[in-house]
């Protein structure tokens, strides 16, 4: 018997010919045949292969197809010059009727069923693991001498027929100086399924316990070490189980077949789609994934919505790359709350001013555009108002339809959680991220102050109690956007609105956001935050990682997102409407000041046209 040494050097010629005549003592084809293509193995009846490939093509990520053979072929010519895929993987599983009934060192015993079946050949992520060494980063698994470890998900596959599925999916701790080089080493390799799919908590996959792998072995985290994700061929096996066919065969898990290809012929890409990666949540732990090109626009939003036209100096309150990353962590979530309202004219009724209200109704439309559960809570007193404000951006056409409103009232010490999660468990989020645009804040002494350092807290429901509860609930994001440190979310810069914010000692509001986005006029901020969904939306690399690469793309929506999009119309029609329900501005003397020659109220279209 032929012991590892050397193994990963000898050509794939050599290595199917050594397991041919079952002269391996090893239990995987991990580190083998160093830069060349891998292949997943499923077998089926050639009355199951039509449906079986349009399964592969619309689970791409997971099951890159290299091959496919006729009927009782046993070669693969396009992949290797001397291969009997009846004996050339270390090990083979059978099924019957959706049940595993025994491995295999051979096949040839059923090589009359085998006329009637086709072979499958599909990518694998050992493929990809000379790539991932040469841009130095280590392979956890090859280093323990151990298979990769292989999860099922909670990740449903696309459905094709009978094949129906969960998500299967490789872990291999990867240093966390390292994740952008791993996703970089691998991300044009799709017939090596490509880049990650998660990075960062196993939970939010449905995996419960990364020491128990569902296949494969359990492969020890070093301290620093990030769990990294990619799709596994091995869902191949869930699907030949779920379609419950007579007779089927696969590759066991970590028995590859090697094929002769070399690992280099990878998908080129322009340097625009170089992705990024980005930590968005510690807990639980989530990092997201976008083309350098969608992360640069966003930057660029930020930059433009930063203009203080009113010249308070609110440049220092500034957080670079927090636009960025509050968009990315709103495109992972499942359901928005958006609050606004900041009761500036306390002695008008109403006392709510005119900006907030169309940058929270522009991000709701985006969110309902790109399929999104959101929702507004706002003061009871001020439910009337928001109630006909959203009405009319139905009737407008920036709302798809009404958005629920909600109010919050302080009843008992457990009342954030009881709105915030189902019966108050924390388990168990009602919504995973929360918006505040131009919303009052509470101040350190737990008022609330407007610019000129009136108190306004008997206009104010306590909405701070549901970010500050937020912040001891795992799964739940916030986002605060403001444009003069006394809003709801701007305590992560508290500091600097007390040195640089006139009133500022005062005024602060003392309540953090998990990212704080600071505007010009906070309107500004809610139009960037929309823009900003878009261009992630649109962007493919991080569309493939929220799907998980399974299903298809979803570009083919995006008319309904462009539609979606603030403009200058919308934005003109709306600040009409909320004259006529009585809503004043809240900037001193907007309409007479002027910004590079042009009056205030119309740099706001000056940005939008910037911003699109």
């Amino acid at each position: 018997m032929l012991l590892t040494g050397g193994l990963k050097s000898l050509l794939p010629h050599m290595l199917r010919r050594i397991i041919r005549c079952n002269r391996l003592s090893v239990s995987n084809t991990s580190g083998m045949a160093e830069g060349y293509k891998k292949a997943n193995v499923v077998i089926l009846h050639k009355s199951l292969a039509d449906d079986f490939e349009k399964f592969c093509h619309a689970n791409h990520g997971p099951l890159p197809l290299l091959y496919r053979s006729k009927p009782g072929d046993w070669k693969c010519p396009s992949l290797s010059s001397d291969s009997d895929i009846r004996t050339d993987c270390l090990q083979y599983n059978r099924y019957e009727h959706g049940a595993f009934t025994g491995s295999l060192k051979s096949l040839k015993e059923y090589s009359e069923q085998l006329k009637d079946m086709v072979a499958f050949y599909l990518g694998c992520s050992f493929s990809f693991e000379k790539a991932v060494q040469i841009a130095g980063i280590p392979i956890r698994n090859v280093e323990q001498k151990c298979n990769v470890s292989m999860y099922k998900t909670a990740v449903p596959c696309y459905s094709i027929s009978t094949f129906c599925c969960n998500l299967v999916v490789t872990m291999r701790p990867i240093p966390e100086s390292k994740l952008e080089a791993a996703v970089l080493a691998t991300y044009e390799l799709e017939e090596a399924h490509g880049a990650p799919i998660h990075v960062g908590d196993a939970g939010l996959l449905g995996i419960q316990d990364l020491s128990k792998p569902d296949y494969g072995d359990p492969v020890h985290l070093h301290p620093g070490d990030i769990p990294v994700f990619w799709a596994c061929g091995v869902t191949g096996i869930e699907a030949v189980i779920s379609c419950r066919s007579p007779l089927a065969f696969t590759h066991s898990p970590g028995c590859m077949f090697i094929t002769d290809l070399k690992n280099d012929s990878a998908t080129v890409r322009s340097s625009r789609e170089v992705p990024e990666v980005h930590c968005i949540s510690q807990d639980p732990l989530r990092y997201s994934v976008v083309s350098a090109e969608a992360a640069q626009k966003i930057r660029t939003l930020e930059s433009l919505i930063g203009t203080d036209p009113g010249d308070r100096g609110i440049v220092h309150l500034h957080r670079q790359g927090e636009l960025l990353k509050a968009c990315l962590s709103i495109s992972h979530a499942r359901s928005v709350l958006v609050t606004t309202g900041f009761p500036t004219h306390f002695t008008y009724e109403p006392p709510e001013e005119n900006d907030g209200p169309p940058g929270a109704v522009a991000i709701a439309a985006m969110l309902q555009a790109v399929e999104k559960d959101v929702a507004i809570v706002t003061d009871q007193r001020a439910m009337d108002l928001n109630k006909k404000i959203i009405e009319d951006a139905v009737q407008i056409g920036i709302l798809k339809k009404a958005v629920p409103l909600l109010s919050y009232q302080r009843e008992s010490p457990y009342s954030a959680l009881t709105f915030l999660c189902e019966n108050g468990n924390p388990q168990r989020p009602r919504f995973d991220h929360l918006i505040a645009i131009e919303r009052a804040g509470m101040a350190a002494d737990g008022n609330y102050y407007n610019a000129r350092k009136v108190n306004v807290k008997h206009l104010v429901d306590p909405i701070d109690d549901l970010f500050l509860a937020a912040q001891t609930i795992p799964g739940i994001t916030t986002t605060g956007v403001g444009d003069g440190g006394n809003e709801l979310g701007m305590g992560k810069v508290k500091d600097a609105v007390k040195k640089h914010i006139k009133n500022g000692d005062v005024i602060a509001c003392d309540v953090e956001a998990d990212f704080t986005v600071v505007a010009g006029v906070s309107n500004w901020g809610g139009y960037a935050i929309a823009c900003a969904l878009y261009i992630l939306s649109t962007c493919e690399l991080h569309d493939r990682y929220l799907r998980k690469a399974v299903g298809f793309p979803h570009l083919s929506k995006k008319t309904g997102w462009l539609s979606a999009l603030p403009s200058v119309t919308k934005e003109e029609k709306l600040l009409k409407a909320l004259v006529q329900l009585g809503v004043r501005s809240g900037k001193t003397a907007s309409l007479e000041m002027e910004v590079d020659g042009l009056p205030f109220y119309n740099t706001h279209s000056l940005v939008i046209e910037k911003l699109l």
